[in-house]
């Protein structure tokens, strides 16, 4: 599954292929299934974001467009998946490209700033014509016989003529003769598509204008008649021998006749804005007239004549294919729904320990800039799923408030003279930050822009909490592992505050932390709490249970050169790995605060390793750069075992399914990609978390050899299981053989009634040492018999001191 935002544009071939030019995706129509063509389609070298493409008329190529220094112009084979040719013609970027009908040649046009127009003779790989243009230009089209092709843009239509003869005979590049249309009063318009005519209007060219006309021009370039679309804006044409289609505003699509331009029909509406898909079943309910309802504006359409089937993207990223072999009767063949926005975390949904999920097995969560947490869900093959009618992976939206402008994406509609709106300074700052599920599978935790937490009940996805604790963006939210025995919530943000919340008191406040002097990137619990930042700290806190409830003293306070962006814990809670600014992921062990291994996070030379996340069973960690990389590394050696990349923007989010088969990652391009790992990694994660699973068995102790110690603390029996530490024990040092110095997990009693309280483990359980506190450490060990783990798979082991109680 990919997630698919809207295109600047797309084509179809006669192969019913679909493809979008943002991201370089295809849709085959006939199959409905999105196929991840970015892997197969761009060499090791490519990594900039593709931003138009066309097919040729035999389907057999497709070319394509990019943004960023020195922009190439690729050519690809569609059956080989391989480049075939490429031109670097241009500075900043190519907005709009073109097949000739006859196939020999490829016009591309730049971005404003390249002034630029060229025909390429690809082929050859001589650019065989070209020219200055001035103005922005939106749209190119070739005529049928390929004599000429028109740009249009702002206050731009202009068409140019290829010399065949002159272009044939000389291998310099020709200037390219152009010739502006005749606009008349329409001069002033900003025209945002084009297209020539087919069959009996092979002679006239079509436009489409920003205010919603359609205009034809005839062959003599004068604008020759108009019609008014009855709408606040168009975007879109796609016109066919007997048929023009136009895409306008608020979901409205408008069929035309070519001959006369005679309104012929509206298409159906997709989905409104705010719409609860969970609840659209039927086709019945996505048709019913709704009123006091908004749609996303139609930014493109593509129609299909083999099939008679009209492709639609709309400016919230959804998409819809329309069956209009009967416009009196259309019918929809596919839709799909996605980000609106940048999407900033992703989330898999637990394996849950009591066995009864409040979601299906493979779900997962991702939150984005659009205000929305989505829930996914892509096994085809899961009978249990109820299925709605406009997604076959999108489950649920969870609207964050009424506010539907935050489900646009108005660089789709954007005008001539719009400035794009950066999002990090807009003072409208919405959009969920940051997600976190319960270990349990109960609740779902969610921090936005703008400092607001949010608890969720997954069952019923009704929001239980909403709460402002932070003044700026919360960043991290992390809840505490059932190994403690505690359910508690720490939420880290901008404002360098980290709130430690009772998710058993209704997420009462426990503590609130401030070391940090500057944003924090990441807080995660383990046997401790750890907590990096911006100020290139790392906090390791302990926690200590006092009458008015737990609290985190800091343990060890690590600092670094280099900015840390993120960090995840292995699931032995032993290790942390961190990704830094240098390119670097430094582990560091959870005992003794030191750095045991550092190696390089990234395959290139530059930029920052963003995120970091190791898989569930801590063989490997998987980094994200700055450069939209990703790769995998053995987490022990270091080396890289996998890279990936296809994100047209730096990856903002990875999750391991539970499975061990995929990697989800999430962009700020607003899209989704789901994976496949190598099978050789696959059955590597399987098989340690089976060995990880084995080792964690309670083993019987004979009853003879049993030794029980019992600590009463607040009328009530609290004790810890011990087991062998496999690489803590040899972490954490102890100095002398007389009294200990106080640590963690201890508390120092005047009687030998000791109280131990601990956040490994709040429950009553038995542990087996003697019932006395020998004066001496070698004492200890050497009477004590060796023990095995009652109950607990957690890395704990007891110490008795004289009348300290230590844990590690």
């Amino acid at each position: 599954m990919c997630d698919l935002p809207p295109p600047l544009a797309q084509t179809y071939n006669h192969h019913k292929q679909w493809v979008t030019s943002w991201r370089g995706s295809l849709l085959n129509s006939r199959m409905h299934t999105l196929q991840h063509c970015l892997k197969y389609f761009r060499p090791l070298s490519h990594r900039k974001t593709i931003t138009t493409v066309s097919f040729s008329p035999d389907g057999k190529y497709v070319v394509t467009g990019e943004s960023g220094h020195m922009p190439a112009v690729r050519v690809w084979d569609v059956a080989e998946r391989t480049q075939v040719a490429e031109l670097h013609e241009h500075k900043y970027g190519v907005a709009c490209v073109a097949f000739s009908p006859n196939s020999k040649y490829i016009v591309s046009v730049g971005y404003q700033h390249d002034m630029i127009v060229n025909v390429w003779a690809w082929k050859k790989n001589v650019v065989v014509a070209a020219n200055k243009v001035s103005s922005k230009v939106t749209a190119v089209s070739f005529s049928d016989d390929s004599s000429y092709f028109v740009t249009a843009g702002n206050r731009h239509v202009k068409f140019w003529y290829l010399d065949h003869t002159k272009s044939s005979k000389m291998n310099a590049t020709v200037p390219l003769l152009g010739r502006s249309g005749l606009l008349g009063e329409l001069r002033n318009n900003f025209f945002s598509d084009v297209t020539c005519g087919k069959g009996r209007k092979a002679n006239s060219t079509f436009c489409i204008t920003s205010s919603g006309l359609l205009c034809e021009f005839n062959d003599k370039r004068m604008l020759d008649k108009w019609v008014e679309l009855r709408t606040s804006m168009a975007t879109s044409l796609s016109v066919s021998e007997d048929l023009i289609f136009c895409g306008c505003a608020d979901g409205t699509v408008r069929a035309f006749s070519p001959t006369d331009l005679h309104f012929i029909y509206t298409l159906p509406h997709p989905h409104s804005l705010g719409t609860d898909i969970a609840t659209v079943t039927e086709a019945s309910h996505l048709f019913a007239y709704k009123e006091n309802v908004r749609y996303p504006d139609t930014v493109a359409v593509s129609y299909d004549p083999t099939n008679r089937w009209l492709s639609c993207v709309y400016s919230d990223h959804s998409l819809y294919v329309w069956d209009v072999h009967d416009l009196r009767k259309v019918g929809k063949v596919y839709s799909a729904l996605y980000h609106s926005a940048c999407v900033w975390s992703v989330e898999v949904y637990p394996e849950t320990r009591d066995g009864e999920s409040r979601l299906s097995p493979g779900s997962f969560l991702s939150c984005s800039s659009d205000n929305t947490i989505r829930l996914w869900n892509t096994d085809a093959q899961n009978t249990t799923l109820s299925r709605n009618v406009i997604s076959n992976d999108l489950q649920k939206v969870i609207y964050m408030d009424s506010n539907t402008s935050s489900l646009l994406d108005t660089e789709c509609t954007i005008s001539s003279n719009s400035e794009k709106v950066d999002p990090q300074t807009s003072d409208n700052r919405t959009g969920i930050r940051t997600i976190c599920v319960s270990p349990d599978g109960l609740h779902l935790a969610s921090g936005d822009r703008n400092g607001t937490l949010r608890i969720h009940d997954l069952e019923s996805m009704e929001e239980i909490l909403d709460v402002q604790a932070h003044d700026s963006e919360i960043l991290c939210l992390e809840y505490s592992k059932p190994e403690t025995g505690l359910k508690l919530l720490a939420t880290a943000s901008r404002d360098r505050l980290i709130h430690v919340l009772d998710a058993d008191q209704e997420y009462s406040l426990l503590q609130t932390l401030d070391e940090h002097s500057s944003s924090i990137t990441a807080v995660r619990f383990a046997v401790r709490m750890i907590s990096c930042g911006a100020d290139k700290s790392i906090y390791f806190r302990t926690a200590q249970k006092k009458e008015e409830g737990t609290a985190f003293t800091r343990a060890h306070h690590i600092v670094r050169k280099t900015t840390l962006y993120d960090m995840d814990v292995d699931p032995t809670q032993k290790y942390a790995v961190i990704g830094c600014q240098d390119r670097s992921i430094r582990i560091f062990n959870i005992c003794n605060g030191k750095q045991k291994k550092v190696y390089k996070g990234s395959q290139g030379e530059d930029g920052t390793v963003i995120k970091v996340q190791t898989d569930p069973s801590g063989l490997y960690v998987a980094t994200s750069c700055s450069d939209k990389n990703i790769s995998i590394f053995d987490f022990y050696t270091g080396e890289c075992v996998a890279t990936m990349f296809g994100h047209s923007e730096i990856v903002t989010g990875m999750k391991f399914t539970n499975d061990c088969k995929n990697l989800i990652s999430v962009s700020g391009d607003s899209c989704i990609f789901v994976w496949r790992l190598c099978p050789e990694l696959t059955i590597n994660m399987r098989q340690r978390l089976s060995d990880l699973k084995q080792n964690s068995k309670p083993q019987k102790t004979p009853p003879n050899k049993q030794h029980a110690l019992r600590y009463k603390a607040n009328h009530s029996f609290v004790a810890f299981a011990i087991t062998q530490l496999e690489m803590q024990s040899n972490s954490c040092e102890h100095e002398g053989s007389g009294p200990r110095p106080r640590r963690r997990w201890s508390m120092r009693l005047g009687s030998m009634d000791l109280k131990v309280k601990s956040m490994l483990d709040l429950r009553q359980l038995e542990s087996f040492a003697k019932p006395f506190f020998p004066s001496k450490t070698q004492d200890v060990h050497k009477n004590l018999p060796p023990h095995r783990n009652q109950e607990l798979g957690s890395t704990i082991s007891l110490q008795t001191i004289a009348a300290w109680v230590s844990f590690i």
